[in-house]
């Protein structure tokens, strides 16, 4: 027997920032932040948690290029440092907007692309017919699946 589902929508957008998997984010300066620096992809993906986006995400490329650069592809033996790379964030645009803002010294230089979306979110199974219904989302809460 088929159950429907209410469907509803809520505005949200996306951002890609790319990079190289290379770049580093450095907490210190000097020899200090060289000894105790990550990547910069890991270290936007964690503060993109703390700032309260929907989700991040790193997605390493097979070929390609960025920023005008040259074209890049996988080494044999190992991996290239050089080969373009993204981290994708998807939430409310002024949360992403305050990100970007926020971290403007990392994010400095960097191809940064915005798209809009739509977060679909399927609940209940009523038995009535699916409704589409859309909502502006102004807090990234909202966009969370109920518990």
């Amino acid at each position: 027997m088929h159950t429907a589902h209410d469907l509803t929508s809520k505005e949200i957008g996306m951002i890609r920032i790319y990079m190289k998997p290379r770049e580093k984010y450095r907490r210190h300066a000097g020899i200090r932040g060289a000894l105790s620096s990550r990547p910069l992809f890991r270290e936007l993906v964690l503060r993109a948690k703390q700032a309260g986006l929907v989700n991040a995400t790193a997605h390493h490329t097979h070929f390609g290029f960025s920023n005008h650069g040259a074209v890049q592809e996988p080494m044999a033996e190992i991996s290239n440092p050089e080969l373009t790379m993204c981290v994708e964030m998807i939430g409310p645009r002024d949360t992403l907007e305050r990100f970007c803002r926020d971290h403007g010294a990392v994010l400095e230089n960097k191809v940064i692309v915005y798209k809009h979306l739509e977060h679909w979110q399927v609940s209940g199974g009523a038995g009535g017919a699916v409704r589409l219904q859309e909502e502006a989302v102004a807090n990234p809460g909202e966009l969370l699946a109920p518990q």
